[in-house]
């Protein structure tokens, strides 16, 4: 289900609402950058609220590209050069 896509054009298209497989999310995430095993997407799933959005036929999950690509991109933080305050204060605790 997913396109070929060249460079950063992951602009909304015609096969925005496409349900991908975890497979099909995992390497649509990957030319976004993000790099996730179907394995990973499927425990942070069930184990943490803060996964990917997903939708459910007969118990197995899809992923709506637009939904993904909009958390893909939630997920990608500006450039640092260093520890946030809140990292810095845990290690000072040490």
């Amino acid at each position: 289900m997913i396109p070929s896509v060249s460079g950063d054009n992951f602009e909304a298209s015609s096969g925005d609402e496409d349900l991908l497989t975890r497979a099909e999310a995992s390497a649509f995430l990957a030319l976004m950058g993000i790099r996730l095993k179907p394995a990973t997407l499927a425990r942070i799933w069930s184990t943490a609220a803060d996964g990917p959005p997903c939708r459910h036929i007969r118990s197995k999950p899809y992923y709506p590209r637009s939904l993904l690509r909009d958390w893909a991109r939630s997920q990608i933080s500006d450039l640092r050069t260093g520890a946030p305050p809140a990292a810095k204060r845990r290690g000072a605790a040490l």
